[in-house]
C-alpha cells in the first residue's frame, strides 16, 4: 500500500514507520521539516495547519491510507478532511483515552460512551494557544474526531490510545517523576480514592497501529493491553528497579502525580479483539517496559 504518515517521527510513531517499511509498504512522511525521516521514507514538507501548503506539497498524489499522528484540534481535522477527502480511501487518526475524561464508570468504557457524532465542535475556541490546548487535550481530540465523524461519511478510524509505557525514548517524563521521588523517599501526591487505568506497551501500540492501517474497519476503537494498572503497582516495580521507598501523600484537592486518577475510565478493548487483534497483558511487559525507560536515564 501507499501510506502517508503525518508527523510520527518519534516514540511509537517511528516504531510504526519501521513496521510499515518492513511489511513492504511505500511510506511517505509529512512534517514541517524540522526533523528528517528514516531511510526508505519519502519526505514531504508542509505545515499541516495550512491547507494551501498541504495541497501544494501533495501535488497530485493520492494514498491508500493516511495515518495522522499529530491531529490535536478540530481545526486541524477540518483542514485534513478537506484536503485528504479526495486523496485517500481511509484515514487513521491517533486519538486518546482522554476523550473519556468526562466519564466515571466502574466498568471499562466502550467506544459508544463517546459518540463523536454527538460532540459539539467549536472552531472558534483558542486552539492555537499552547496553554489552552494543553489544558484541553482530551476535548481537542474529541472535537477532532467529531469533524471526521460528521456527514457526509468520511472513511476514518480513531484509535483511542491508552497511556503508553516503555522505551528509552519516552519523552513524557512521567516515569522519571516517580523514579526521582522513590529514590529520595519524597512524597508522591495521589487522590484519596485512586483509580486504576488501562495502559499499553510502546511496542504493542506501534504493532496495533500497523495492523489498523492494513485493516478495513472504520470508526473509533480502544487500544490497550489487558490488565489495568494502579499507581501502586507501577511504583512498586519502579522501587524494585531503582531502590528507595514509595511514599504516597493523599490529597483532597490540587495537582496529583501522573498515572493517578480520581475517576474510573479504564477502557474496554473488546471491539479491537473482535476485529482480530490480540493484546498482551500489562503484567507481562510492565517490568521490561519500565527498565527500558529507567535504563535510558
Amino acid at each position: 500500500m501507499d501510506i502517508l504518515i503525518i508527523g510520527g517521527n518519534r516514540y511509537f510513531g517511528k516504531r510504526l514507520t519501521s513496521r510499515l517499511l518492513e511489511s513492504g509498504h511505500a511510506v511517505t512522511m509529512l512534517n514541517r521539516g524540522s526533523s528528517g525521516v528514516p531511510e526508505g521514507v519519502t519526505h514531504l514538507v508542509a505545515d499541516r495547519n495550512d491547507g494551501a501548503a498541504l495541497e501544494s506539497a501533495l501535488g497530485e498524489r493520492t494514498f491508500d491510507v493516511v495515518v495522522d499522528q499529530v491531529c490535536y484540534t478540530p481545526r486541524q481535522a477540518a483542514v485534513a478532511r478537506r484536503v485528504f477527502g479526495p486523496r485517500t480511501r481511509r484515514y487513521v487518526m491517533t486519538s486518546t483515552v482522554e476523550v473519556y475524561e468526562y466519564e466515571d464508570s466502574a466498568a471499562p468504557v466502550r467506544e459508544e460512551a463517546v459518540d463523536a457524532r454527538e460532540v459539539t465542535v467549536d472552531l472558534d475556541l483558542p486552539w492555537d494557544e499552547p496553554e489552552f490546548l494543553d489544558a484541553h487535550y482530551g476535548e481537542g481530540k474529541r472535537q477532532a474526531e467529531a469533524v471526521f465523524a460528521a456527514e457526509p461519511p468520511f472513511p476514518y478510524t480513531a484509535v483511542r490510545v491508552a497511556h503508553v509505557l516503555g522505551g528509552g525514548d519516552d519523552f513524557t517524563g512521567r516515569v522519571d517523576h516517580y523514579a526521582r521521588r522513590i529514590r529520595e523517599g519524597e512524597p508522591i501526591a495521589v487522590p484519596v480514592v485512586n483509580r486504576p487505568a488501562t495502559y499499553v506497551y510502546v511496542e504493542e501500540i506501534a504493532e496495533f497501529l500497523a495492523w489498523a492501517v492494513e485493516a478495513e474497519f472504520t470508526g473509533p476503537v480502544n487500544a490497550h493491553s489487558h490488565g489495568p494498572l494502579t499507581t501502586a503497582e507501577i511504583c512498586a516495580e519502579i522501587e524494585r528497579q531503582v531502590g528507595g521507598r514509595t511514599v504516597f501523600q493523599e490529597v483532597e484537592v490540587g495537582e496529583v502525580s501522573p498515572f493517578s486518577f480520581t475517576r474510573s475510565y479504564a477502557m474496554d478493548n473488546s471491539r479491537a479483539t473482535a476485529l482480530g487483534f490480540s493484546f498482551g497483558n500489562s503484567a507481562q511487559w510492565l517490568a521490561p517496559a519500565l527498565a527500558e525507560t529507567l535504563g535510558a536515564r
